[in-house]
């Protein structure tokens, strides 16, 4: 006698000895439904936290490095003016100040070093009353590079955005 013989037993379909729900049914002979929006929701929620702590972990790790990085930055001067101020960023011990120069000839070139964030600024040549032409380029180990010009009386050429 099998299990399906016996009055009050229900038996599996298939032989298998796993009764489903469906071949037990719900008392009105129909299967139950499986719920799948608890498995929506729960994908739902790690999908999005999991990426978020991924890209939290990669955003720390780039700041780090960039934090402890050294950049150095290069400044030139070059053209005909006699009569220039020459204004730029520097960075000493981790601070900013800003170094200004006078000169009374061309070219000149300077160079800082400034590690992480400390970065950025801009580099203004200002033409004295006699005038003339004159060119500034910034450029950073990075590959950054800001060109300006300016020519007359009182001009500025200003490179910033490094």
């Amino acid at each position: 006698m099998n299990d399906t013989d016996r009055p009050g037993v229900v038996g599996d379909a298939d032989g298998s000895g796993v009764v489903d729900d469906r071949e037990q049914g719900a008392g009105s002979g129909t299967a139950r439904p499986r719920r799948w929006w608890p498995g929506v929701l729960l994908l739902a929620v790690l999908v999005p936290a999991v990426g978020g702590a991924a890209a939290v972990e990669w955003t720390a790790g780039v700041l780090t490095r960039e934090g402890t990085r050294t950049l150095r930055v290069t400044y030139e001067v070059t053209g005909t003016a006699r009569d220039v101020t020459v204004t730029y960023p520097a960075w000493q011990d981790g601070g900013l100040s800003t170094a200004r120069l006078t000169l009374r000839s061309l070219p000149w070139s300077g160079e800082v070093r400034t590690r992480g964030f400390m970065r950025g600024g801009s580099l203004a040549v200002t033409l004295g009353r006699s005038g003339g032409e004159v060119s500034c380029t910034v450029t950073t180990d990075d590959g950054t590079v800001r060109t300006a010009s300016a020519s007359g009386a009182f001009a500025t050429a200003t490179c910033d955005g490094f």
